[in-house]
C-alpha cells in the first residue's frame, strides 16, 4: 500500500492481496496448485514450505495487523502454539508460563513436555512478580495470554516483556481473545504474537487455521521447525481466512460494543453472581487494559446465582447458540469446564479459578436488544425452574 500510517480498516482489506493481472477481478486470486516449478525460478515453492503466493500474501496482512516484521499461517492454533514454543525450547531449557492458559496449551505443556525433558512452571498468578518468582537459569521463554481463557484476567504485557527482555528471555503471547482490532503486544515488547486464527481472524465459524508473528529472525526459526512438523494450512483456507479479515475491523469493533453493554446488562441483573470482563470498572484490572488494549473485546464470562443450573439456562437460549468455540458473528456460550478445559482435572480448574458454574459468553454482532431479550427471558425461566 502506499499509505505510509494505514487504519485498521485499510489494512485488513488491501494489505497482503494479491493482484490479479489477468482478469483484473478486486479479489485475490487463489492458487490451488501443490506443484511448482523449480528451475529458472526465485523460490523454490511447495505448499510445506509456508511460500505459496497465497500463504506470502496472507502472511503480509496478518504480520501488518500485528506491527511485526513477518508472520506464518498454520493449520490449527495449536500448530501455532506448539511449534513456536519447540522452536525455542530443548531438553535441559525450561519455559514459564501464565496460570491461566486456554486448555489446550495447557494439556501440551502438561502432557507432552515432560517426555521432551523440558522443564516449565505455571505461575501462581498474573502480575509480573509472579512471572519473576519463576525464572531459573536455564528459562529461556516466557509465555503469557491476556485476556485469558475464560477469566478474562489482564497481564502487564510491557512490564513482563520488560522483566524477560532484561534476562534475555523470548515472550510469546497468545493474542487471541483480543485480536490485532484490540491489542498489538509487539509494541508492548512481546517477541511472538500467536493466535487460533479459527477465532477472530476468521470470525465467521468456518476455519481452522492458527498463525504467529514477530522479528523475521524469529519467524525464521520457526519456519525452520514448522516445516518439518508440516503443520501447513491448505490454499483454499488461506484464502477464505484472508477473504474473513477484509472485515476483522468492523466485526471486532461491532463486538466490542455489544460485550461491553452486555455485560453491564448482566452484572446488575438479580439472577447473575458475578461478571467477568475488563470493560466494567469493577475488574481488577480494568485500568491495566484500559492502559494497554483499545478495545475490551467481544468475550466475557459470567456464573448465575446460586442454585441456577447453568445448563438449564443454556437450553432456554433461543438466540444465543451453546456451542464450541468462539469469536464468531453470531453470539455463542459454552461451559469450559465442559469444553476448552474439560481435559484439566477438577483440582486443576478450581486453581485457575473455574468453577462447573462458569458460562463463557461470546458476543457476535446481533443487533443488542435482541440479544438482551434472549438473555433476559432464558434467565426467567431458569428462576422460575428453580422455584419449582
Amino acid at each position: 500500500m502506499s499509505n505510509k500510517n494505514p487504519g485498521v480498516n485499510t489494512i485488513c482489506t488491501h494489505e497482503g492481496e494479491i493482484k490479479d493481472t489477468t482478469y483484473q477481478g478486486v479479489v485475490s486470486p487463489l492458487y490451488m496448485a501443490t506443484a511448482y516449478a523449480f528451475e529458472d525460478v526465485e523460490a523454490k515453492r511447495y505448499p510445506r514450505y509456508f511460500n505459496t503466493p497465497n500463504q506470502l500474501a496472507l502472511a503480509r496482512k496478518i504480520a501488518a495487523l500485528e506491527h511485526a516484521e513477518a508472520a506464518l499461517v498454520f493449520g490449527s492454533g495449536m500448530a501455532a502454539i506448539s511449534t513456536a514454543l519447540l522452536a525455542f525450547l530443548k531438553k535441559g531449557d525450561h519455559v514459564v508460563l501464565q496460570q491461566t492458559l486456554y486448555g489446550g496449551t495447557f494439556n501440551l505443556i502438561t502432557e507432552e513436555f515432560d517426555r521432551f525433558g523440558i522443564a516449565y512452571s505455571f505461575t501462581e498468578g498474573w502480575k509480573p512478580s509472579d512471572f519473576e518468582g519463576c525464572i531459573r537459569d536455564n528459562t529461556r521463554v516466557v509465555y503469557l495470554e491476556t485476556p485469558s481463557n475464560p477469566l478474562l484476567t489482564i497481564t502487564d504485557i510491557e512490564a513482563v516483556s520488560a522483566l524477560a527482555a532484561e534476562r534475555g528471555l523470548i515472550t510469546m503471547i497468545d493474542n487471541t481473545f483480543a485480536s490485532p482490532v484490540n491489542q498489538n503486544p509487539i509494541d508492548l515488547g512481546v517477541d511472538v504474537v500467536i493466535h487460533s486464527a479459527t477465532k477472530y481472524l476468521g470470525g465467521h465459524s468456518d476455519i481452522l487455521a492458527g498463525a504467529v508473528a514477530g522479528k523475521q529472525v524469529y519467524i525464521d526459526r520457526i519456519l525452520k521447525l514448522g516445516i518439518n512438523l508440516g503443520g501447513t494450512l491448505s490454499d483454499y483456507t488461506v484464502w477464505l481466512l484472508e477473504r474473513s479479515i477484509k472485515t476483522l475491523g468492523l466485526r471486532v469493533k461491532a463486538q466490542n460494543r455489544n460485550a461491553r453493554k452486555l455485560a453491564k446488562f448482566l452484572q446488575k441483573h438479580p439472577d447473575v453472581a458475578r461478571v467477568y470482563y475488563p470493560g466494567l470498572k469493577s475488574h481488577p484490572d480494568h485500568e491495566l487494559a484500559k492502559k494497554q488494549m483499545k478495545g475490551f473485546g467481544g468475550m466475557l464470562s459470567f456464573e448465575l446465582s446460586d442454585g441456577l443450573d447453568a445448563g438449564a439456562f443454556m437450553k432456554e437460549l433461543r438466540l444465543v447458540k451453546p456451542a464450541m468455540s468462539l469469536a464468531g458473528v453470531e453470539s455463542t456460550i459454552t461451559s469450559p469446564a465442559l469444553t476448552s478445559h474439560s481435559l484439566l482435572t477438577a483440582e486443576e480448574r478450581k486453581a485457575q479459578g473455574i468453577s462447573d458454574g462458569l458460562l463463557r459468553f461470546s458476543v457476535g454482532i446481533e443487533d443488542r436488544k435482541d440479544l438482551v431479550e434472549d438473555l433476559e427471558r432464558a434467565l426467567q425461566k431458569t428462576a422460575a425452574l428453580q422455584d419449582k
